[in-house]
């Protein structure tokens, strides 16, 4: 019941399709797409940062009648900038350095880590009702967000036609020819990390191999840097996915690593 992106560009989808999606401009990321009456929405605007990685500039929400807005250590509601915690009509918004965490009583909790990172929990009242870069939720892989119809997509055209129109809005769609390195060199690397001794409760909670995927793609948009986002929001990732699952990841983190 979770649809997540993080990193190098990664996206996870309800159904737990992943796919890169490289996009700079504001992206439906999840919304209640019935005809009639739609519960939430929630916008997300992807940018590169100063150092070239991609992140979550500002994340608009829509919850019932609420409008959130939140960028790094700040929470706009319907236009005015909140203290947190703050709580009205069953949302609940907390925040601390790292994480920004909102609890709807409708059925959603979201969380993000103010930089390239963010999680949403969807009530499975939602099934086969949602729309936008985390995919239909109809629980099959693939189909809807990949097929439709007769139709297939690759997941740049799936992302770009995510994508919010704004008549001044001013980015590119990213080239829908655009094929993935293979990033095989690093695999061994990424393996060792994702399969060291504090990650032994979550081995069989979750796909490893998509992450190692993910990780090898890391390095690889990396050119061989070592900074921490190149070798940390994979394996955060991989941390924050085995607690949700009900795993307990050990401490991974040391003085000198992430």
């Amino acid at each position: 019941y979770v649809c997540s992106t993080w990193g190098n560009n990664h996206f996870k989808t309800f159904d737990g399709d992943v796919f890169q999606f490289p996009g700079v401009c504001e992206y439906n990321f999840v919304s209640d797409c019935r005809e009639a009456y739609k519960e939430f929405s929630v916008h997300i605007q992807r940018a590169l940062n100063s150092n070239g990685h991609p992140e979550i500039q500002y994340i608009l929400m829509k919850i019932k009648d609420i409008m959130v807005y939140l960028k790094p250590n700040l929470v706009v509601v319907d236009g005015r900038i909140v203290k947190t915690p703050y709580y009205s009509s069953g949302v609940l918004i907390e925040s601390n350095d790292i994480y920004t965490k909102i609890n709807a009583k409708l059925g959603m909790t979201l969380m993000w880590n103010q930089q390239d990172a963010l999680m949403v929990e969807l009530d499975n009242k939602f099934n086969n009702h949602t729309c936008g870069l985390c995919g239909d939720y109809n629980g099959i892989q693939i189909y809807n967000e990949f097929i439709n119809g007769d139709a297939s997509y690759n997941s740049i055209t799936f992302g770009n036609m995510q994508k919010i129109s704004k008549p001044n809005a001013k980015c590119e769609d990213p080239d829908e020819t655009q094929a993935l390195p293979s990033c095989n060199e690093h695999r061994n690397e990424c393996q060792r990390l994702l399969t060291s001794p504090a990650f032994a409760d979550c081995r069989l909670r979750l796909n490893l191999e998509m992450y190692i995927q993910a990780c090898m793609q890391d390095k690889c948009a990396c050119h061989g840097k070592e900074d921490s986002f190149c070798l940390c929001s994979t394996i955060s990732e991989y941390s924050r996915q085995c607690s949700h699952a009900g795993g307990r990841p050990g401490e991974w983190r040391t003085q000198n690593f992430c």
